[in-house]
């Protein structure tokens, strides 16, 4: 019975049955991994969306380019979130197809407004982002073992998102009319978003 109840405890302890390079194909990742996994994929997913929807009306334009540089680097992450998501056999979150819709529209329409409100709706996105990732990485910190390849990959999309967030700002992004009132509904949502898709 005292082994039973140990076995009970360990399984429910995060960070503790695998690490990333030793992950057994037959295993289940812990419940606070999961969670990680899923709302990132969620999120690269939605940010492939924006960049494509704002693209799709600035593209011949001068910010072109940056939209587009942005945008690959928004689907290399998506591409790693999609293989750990495969690897450790995480679900998706059931709310993709409303990402998918949202993303492209909000892309679409901030592009619409002008160069500035896209840029705006960057900064916002990649301000909750960059937090978001910065409290994840507190989190794997506190695991035993140490999920050392996953939280190399959150740096790094971190650095990409961080990146993004100062070229918004480069490019006039507080230019933007009522920009304090544009990026805080943004931010809600964004909030909103990491919340569902973390629990749905």
């Amino acid at each position: 019975m005292a082994a039973a109840f140990a076995q009970r405890h360990l399984a429910s302890r995060s960070c503790q049955l695998w690490s990333l390079a030793k992950f057994s194909s037959q295993s289940r990742p812990d419940e606070m991994t999961d969670r990680i996994i899923r709302v990132d994929h969620a999120g690269e997913y939605g940010a492939d969306r924006i960049y494509a929807g704002q693209l799709a009306v600035l593209q011949s334009t001068s910010i072109g380019p940056t939209i587009h540089h942005m945008w690959d680097q928004e689907r290399d992450h998506l591409k790693v979130f999609s293989k750990l998501m495969v690897d450790r056999r995480v679900r998706p979150t059931v709310l993709l197809p409303i990402w998918n819709v949202a993303g492209y529209a909000l892309g679409v329409g901030s592009a619409l407004i002008g160069k500035e409100a896209a840029m705006a709706c960057t900064v916002a996105v990649e301000s909750v982002i960059v937090e978001h990732y910065n409290n994840q990485l507190r989190e794997l910190l506190h695991c035993q073992p140490k999920d050392s390849e996953l939280m190399e990959v959150i740096k790094k999309c971190r650095d990409d998102e961080e990146e993004h967030h100062d070229k918004g700002l480069e490019y006039d992004a507080e230019q933007t009319p009522n920009y304090w009132l544009f990026t805080s509904i943004i931010k809600v949502g964004c909030y909103g978003a990491i919340w569902l898709s973390e629990r749905i």
